[in-house]
């Protein structure tokens, strides 16, 4: 409650679509491909770098369908780099093994 006697209000948290599968999730559980103005294209993992971006969930079968899709590529209206790709892939695969491990822990506890 603050000074004057009214409830905050709860933070709005920002939604975006996942280009793989569709679904919208927290900004901030979503990995960022972004072209910048000068027309690079990179990872974003902070979300705050400037130019048009692409979001994309923590699996890999929603990065294997939005690359097979090549719905990258039309959301940033640029080819992307192999590079990036690849990039991207090995985030996502790190991401999983860290999610399995979290969730193989806690059924330990």
């Amino acid at each position: 409650m603050t000074g004057n006697g009214k409830s905050a209000k709860p933070r709005k948290i920002p939604l975006r679509r996942c280009t793989g599968c569709g679904e919208s999730f927290p900004k901030k559980e979503l990995i960022r491909v972004v072209r910048g103005p000068d027309g690079t294209v990179s990872l974003d993992f902070t979300g705050k770098a400037g130019g048009r971006g692409a979001y994309v969930c923590k699996k890999t079968a929603c990065f294997k369908k939005a690359r097979k899709q090549n719905r990258f590529k039309t959301a940033l209206e640029v080819n992307i780099p192999d590079e990036v790709l690849s990039a991207l892939e090995e985030k996502i695969a790190l991401c999983e093994k860290e999610e399995a491990e979290k969730a193989a822990a806690k059924r330990a506890d």
